[in-house]
């Protein structure tokens, strides 16, 4: 059975941010994700999360303003002092929800400035974050995203993500796989799974192209998750698709009493 997660900043966007949690819970699910909000009290969120019963399988370190651009802080030094700070206020609420695990998103490139230098500062920042996670056990990720969507974000495949991850010598640093991004970087999605399972910390879904539900694209989501059920794989696989209607409406492919784990014999897709 495939343990399953919701992201409920891309979706229940229907509902305020802090009541997708109990949405979330009340529809069937045992855990979410989520990105960083700095509108929202983390002591709030924990005391929420806390209510509701909820897991968190992973949320999003301060990214910076995704609405308008922003994809992440680590390659921007003038916002080093934010990025610093949010680490201790979100190891703190990491702590409190018992997630181990943090996405860091690299930031976008310096169209002005060389791109190894970029890399460097980008490095040296995810080595001072890994040192801070490592007291409470937390494990970063950095996922690669695509390049049509996020043109100047500096990790867009596989290979190249993992190559740089290793560079950073921290052993507390994972790779989050997001197969809607990388279905339309380089698509191979099942051998991935199969070739780079030990590296992978989490993985998130939708179909491509339009990134809706598993089953409207061109991604066959049984074989798919029948390759993770095979792989060993243990953790929860969060969904992250843009819901087209209603998240309830969009959720229609997976039953109700799927909505913990999710049982390839029984579902429909």
């Amino acid at each position: 059975m495939i343990k399953v997660d919701i992201n409920i900043s891309i979706l229940f966007k229907e509902y305020p941010f802090i009541e997708r949690f109990t949405r979330a819970a009340s529809s069937g699910f045992n855990a979410v994700e989520f990105y960083w909000d700095k509108d929202h009290d983390p002591k709030k969120i924990a005391r929420t999360v806390l209510d509701n019963g909820l897991g968190v399988a992973a949320f999003n370190l301060d990214a910076g303003d995704l609405q308008t651009g922003d994809r992440g802080l680590l390659n921007d030094p003038e916002r080093r002092t934010q990025m610093r700070e949010n680490i201790s206020v979100a190891l703190d609420l990491a702590q409190k929800v018992g997630c181990k695990r943090l996405t860091a998103l690299a930031g976008n490139l310096r169209p002005d400035e060389d791109r190894e230098k970029q890399h460097d500062r980008i490095r040296e920042n995810l080595q001072w974050i890994c040192d801070e996670a490592k007291a409470g056990d937390v494990t970063i990720m950095v996922e690669a995203i695509n390049a049509f969507d996020n043109k100047f974000y500096p990790f867009t495949n596989t290979a190249d993500t993992l190559g740089f991850l290793s560079s950073v010598g921290a052993s507390n640093l994972k790779y989050l796989y997001d197969i809607y991004h990388m279905q339309r970087m380089e698509g191979n999605i099942i051998s991935t799974l199969e070739k780079h399972i030990e590296s992978i910390e989490h993985i998130q879904i939708a179909d491509s192209p339009l990134r809706r539900y598993p089953g409207t694209g061109e991604i066959n989501y049984r074989r798919v998750f029948e390759a993770i059920e095979g792989s060993g794989y243990t953790r929860s696989v969060g969904l992250e698709y843009i819901a087209d209607g209603s998240t309830e409406e969009s959720l229609r492919w997976l039953p109700r009493e799927q909505r913990g784990g999710i049982d390839l014999g029984s579902l429909s897709l």
